[in-house]
């Protein structure tokens, strides 16, 4: 068994005009700061314009934007969306993303951060788990959601009452570690065909 860290990608999958993402996204970046396990790289959609058009011959301002993302996304055993819930779904910005990338999901686990009002962001993370069903993506049951999420986090980033989500964060790091352990080593036995 591999002892080497587990490499995951923390998206950020918001990219609207005075997003809440970053602040959700910081506070579980020291969480899985605080363990040896995993080796985290943070890829805020927002940093990168992915065309819109899906085309093989994308222009050049494209190509750069997917080629600072694809290798990200490829080299990562597992992955973390941090994501909102607009119109009872998930940010089309999210969606580009992942359409952009087929093989790179291929048989890892995804587990998922979300925020919002009522909801909490679960329909956003209900419509994903249909989406990375179909791209061979394994979403784990663990979720962290905050509901009212812009009254969980005091002005300096941190959650008020941090005793729950610190609990569910764990919970979902043990769960997106173990399914990574594994369908990495799966994948390195036997190389996966869709």
């Amino acid at each position: 068994m591999s002892t080497e860290p587990i490499r995951l990608a923390l998206i950020i999958g918001s990219t609207r005009e005075g997003r809440f993402g970053p602040t959700v996204a910081r506070w579980f970046l020291n969480q899985a700061k605080q363990r040896d396990d995993f080796e985290v790289d943070v890829v805020d959609l927002a940093e990168h314009e992915l065309p819109t058009v899906i085309t093989a011959q994308p222009t050049p301002e494209g190509a750069q934007a997917l080629g600072e993302v694809m290798p990200r996304i490829k080299a990562a055993d597992a992955f973390v969306i941090v994501t909102p819930e607009y119109n009872h779904s998930f940010p089309a910005s999210l969606k580009n993303a992942i359409d952009w990338h087929s093989t790179q999901w291929h048989a890892k686990p995804v587990g998922f951060v979300s925020y919002g009002g009522l909801s909490g962001g679960l329909r956003a993370v209900e419509a994903l788990r249909l989406v990375l069903a179909e791209l061979h993506a394994a979403t784990v049951r663990a979720t962290v959601s905050f509901h009212d999420a812009w009254k969980q986090f005091g002005p300096d980033g941190e959650p008020i009452d941090p005793e729950g989500c610190n609990t569910s964060a764990k919970y979902l790091l043990d769960q997106l570690g173990w399914w990574a352990t594994i369908l990495r080593e799966g994948r390195e036995r036997r190389p996966y065909v869709s």
